[in-house]
């Protein structure tokens, strides 16, 4: 049986290299989608997005924003296939980026 619990999660793109990231709970930014923080609660998501707003300002990351998840047996899955695509880098070729590196995470960008 699978446990499913749904939240959201914090992406933006890193300005060093323009590289999708996500926010995880130490407060640093992760390629991994799997080492992101799942905001459970409400007040959560807003500290998210304070933390995220703090970053923008120190000009570590841009275009920051929420998005729905749920963490599936322990890994992070991005609901809407826009973040799924984030997830894997380019998808047209599963030899590059993310997919290629292994570091993709468990769900691929439309489930069989």
């Amino acid at each position: 049986m699978n446990t499913i619990e749904k939240g959201q999660v914090m992406t933006a793109n890193r300005l060093r290299d323009g590289d999708a990231v996500f926010l995880t709970r130490s407060g640093v930014w992760s390629e991994k989608i799997d080492d992101a923080v799942l905001a459970l609660e409400p007040l959560a998501a807003t500290a998210l997005e304070a933390r995220a707003a703090d970053d923008v300002k120190a000009t570590l990351v841009t275009g920051q924003y929420l998005f729905k998840a749920e963490r599936v047996d322990g890994k992070i899955r991005a609901v809407e296939i826009r973040e799924r695509m984030r997830t894997l880098g380019p998808t047209v070729r599963s030899d590059l980026g993310k997919q290629a590196d292994g570091t993709a995470g468990a769900f691929a960008a439309v489930e069989a």
